[in-house]
This record gives C-alpha cells, structure tokens and sequence, in this order.
C-alpha cells in the first residue's frame, strides 16, 4: 500500500470509530473532548504525510541526479554548557595563580565558560563544528570567541581524516578538550606554561591517518599559523613575557614560518577490565624573538583506565593521566623591554640580552576514582620549571602545585565540584585556594574522544 492511501485509511478508520464513539455518548463534555482527540490525531497525520511526500520527493530526486542531494532530515546536534566557579583564595591576585583561560579570576564568582555548540553533518562528505564561547571578566563585561569551527571530512579512502578551520591541536591528552571535560577546575601549569592561557589554538589543517594495526594507533599531523594569544611559544606579540624582549613584528614569508604540530597515539586493552593510552606530541615553529629564531616543544602523555566487570553505569573506575612537556625556545640577541623604556643620555647605546636557548619543562599526574554512580574524588600533582637564563620572568619562575577534589553528577547534565589548591611558587611563597563549581549542560552534546 502506497503511504497516502496508508494515511488516508488511517484518517477514514480514526473518523468512522470518532463518529461511533461519540454517537454512544449522552456528555457533550466527553463529544468535545473527543473532537479535540480527533483534530490532534488529524493534524499529526497531515504531518506525517507532509514527510512522507518529502521523502518521496528526495528519493526521486536522488534517482535521477548525477551527485547525492542532502535531503532535509541532516541532523544538528545543539547544545550550551554553563560554568560557574565560586571560592576564595589567600593572595586578592587571584590571576596571578590562575593563568588558564577558563580558570577562576576572583574571589567570589567567575563565568569564564558558557559554550554554545554545534555540530552536524555538512553533506555525505564533511561534518561540521562550532563552539562559541562567552565570558564575563572581572568587571562583568561580557566577551565572545570564536573558541573553534572546522570541518571534518567523513569519506576519504584508506583511513584518512582532513580537518580544516580554527581548532585545539591535538597536542597530548588535555590540549584538545573543552573545560567541560577536564577532571579539574583548571588547567594543567605546564600548559599555562607552554602554551598560554587558551592552550595550542590556531587556523590551518590537521591530517590524520588510521593505521591498519591490530590495535587502535593514530598519526596526525597539523600545519597551522603560527601567531596569536592560542600560540604564545610562537609568533605571539606577548611572547615578551618569555624572553623578555620586544616583540618583533615577524611576518609568514614561506612555509618555513608556519607552525607544524605531528602527533602518534596508540591504545592497548590490557586485559578485559584495563586500557592503556600512550602518546607523543611535537609543536614547531618561529617565535619572534628574532628574525631567524624558532621554538621547538616535545611532549609525551599516558592515560590508563580500570574499569569494574561489574560496573554499574561506568562505576566503580580508577584512571591515570600524566603528560610530561619540555621547551627550546631560541632567543635572539635583543634589548629588554624595560631597558627600551627607561630614559638614558643621548647616544648611549641600549642594553642587549644575551643570544640563548630558554629551557623550561613541566609535567602533571592526576588519578580520578569513581567510588560509587556519580561521585570522583580526584587528586592531581604538577611542576613547572626553567633554567637559568639572563631574563628573569615571573611566567617562568619554578612552581608546583597540589589538588585533591570531589565531583558528584545529579546526572549527566550537571555536576557539583569542589577543590583545593595548594601552590608554592619560587620567590613569592605559598597561596591556599578553594574553589566550588557548578555546570549543567542543555540540548545535545557530542561525545568527545576517549
């Protein structure tokens, strides 16, 4: 039976058994009730004609058409997350402790995170992703970023991916993911450290290839622009806060000025309950120390994951995360800020800092146990350090850091966190934090990466 004459039986059926139903009853209450029943059930048979035409439409048109027509069924995912941090810390310079983006700024209550999100298929070849984030500074001024929007191709032979667009490079385990899916209410020093509060973010492309191996490995590599705030080792004009110069206005002449990300990841199911995930990352490109100088960043990570055979939604579980990074930063021969400043009699040349290669390194460990459904304690432990150099920066002064934390998720769309922050920095001392945070999540959100 073709579906119009399908739909149309079912009208006639629902009329006829309305027609005998109400000629049974002595309420003109119950007749109006019934006759409201009927204009629903009519208005949603009308509708699933409508659809049913539609599609019938779209396969003929598919038919007889030489490329795949989208037909007006694509899916989109839309979603918003909203973080809220709340605590209190020993030092007012709250910032000074908390570098990272989306990390809390006051004492009392920041907003560093509200992310709309959206994703869908594009056509049969691409998928398509945005996430725009809104933030409220410490005066309670709103600002909007563009924190990515790429697509991603979804049919090209032989296990190969292209993503093309403003993207988190998937250097190590945390750089790519969004707040919302961090085990902790900020993020990691060392990637502060090397990468500067928005983590690795940049335009440009990332290729990756599925190798054809037993278990799950994955190469990628990613050409992006080397310059802005998402890429402070780089051509960023704060880069000053690590050499300790002026930064020059260093200009892309050829691919060499680009900035190369490569990535290896590979996944072993160690026994029936125990997965390991091992990766090594690398980030290299020009700074702007120098006409001729460039940054070179290697870092490994490691992920391991227990999991109950008789776990109960995902629980009881315990995992393991720890990414070691390390720095070459090639400075130039270059005057210090402070001394292009500073007043001196006529003719006087200025100072100059030493040509040198700025060494730092950095690493965190964090464990998460799921004790029972919906509750994670969490500990992590972190450093960040440098050597010795003629510029001395606060962004790089030696720094270690001390975590424990509790989450309880209501549900999958909300959760409640708690932490304390013990910090001791070379130089200045030791700060105490405590921060609580809030965050629900509305509409659809798509699964991140394992």
């Amino acid at each position: 039976m073709r579906p119009n004459h399908l739909v149309a039986t079912i009208v006639a059926a629902a009329v006829l058994t309305s027609t005998s139903v109400g000629a049974q009853q002595a309420s003109d209450t119950t007749a109006r009730r019934q006759q409201r029943a009927l204009d629903s059930l009519a208005t949603a048979l009308r509708t699933l004609q409508a659809r049913m035409d539609s599609l019938e439409h779209a396969r003929a048109s598919a038919s007889t058409a030489a490329a795949p027509v989208r037909t007006s069924g694509a899916y989109m995912n839309v979603s918003f997350v909203g973080l809220t941090d709340f605590g209190w810390s020993s030092t007012p310079d709250v910032e000074s402790l908390q570098k990272g983006d989306h990390d809390p700024k006051v004492r009392g209550f920041s907003h560093r995170n509200a992310e709309l999100s959206l994703d869908g298929a594009v056509d049969p070849y691409f998928k398509g992703v945005t996430n725009i984030v809104y933030k409220l500074d410490n005066n309670g001024e709103t600002s909007v970023e563009l924190e990515e929007m790429f697509v991603l191709t979804t049919a090209l032979p032989a296990n190969l991916q292209l993503k093309v667009g403003q993207f988190f490079a998937e250097f190590g385990r945390q750089n790519p993911q969004h707040p919302h899916s961090w085990g902790f209410a900020d993020q990691p020093l060392v990637l502060n450290r090397m990468f500067g509060p928005d983590g690795l973010r940049s335009q440009g492309v990332r290729l990756s290839w599925l190798l054809p191996t037993d278990f799950y490995t994955e190469a990628s590599l990613a050409v992006l622009n080397s310059s802005g705030g998402a890429a402070s080792s780089f051509r960023s004009e704060e880069s000053g806060l690590i050499h300790g110069g002026a930064a020059l206005d260093r200009q892309v002449k050829d691919l060499g000025d680009m900035l190369y990300v490569p990535r290896v990841a590979t996944s072993f199911e160690l026994n029936d309950t125990q997965t390991l995930v091992l990766g090594a990352s690398g980030a290299f490109g020009p700074n702007n120390s120098g006409v001729n100088t460039s940054t070179k960043i290697y870092g490994g990570d490691l992920y391991w994951k227990w999991k109950s055979t008789h776990a109960d939604q995902g629980f009881p579980f315990v995992s393991v995360q720890s990414e070691y990074i390390f720095r070459h930063y090639d400075a130039a021969k270059r005057p210090a800020v402070e001394d292009l400043e500073a007043p001196r009699p006529p003719g006087t040349a200025v100072p100059q800092l030493a040509a040198q290669t700025l060494k730092d390194d950095g690493a965190y460990a964090q464990i998460l146990w799921g004790i029972q459904p919906r509750i994670v304690a969490g500990f992590r432990g972190e450093f960040a350090h440098a050597d010795k150099s003629t510029f001395v920066s606060a962004d790089r002064a030696d720094r270690t850091r001390w975590s424990p934390n509790l989450t309880w998720y209501p549900t999958e769309f909300s959760k409640f966190r708690v932490q304390y922050n013990f910090d001791h920095r070379t130089g200045i001392g030791e700060d105490h934090s405590l921060w609580f945070q809030f965050e629900f999540l509305l509409g659809a959100h798509a699964a991140h990466k394992f």
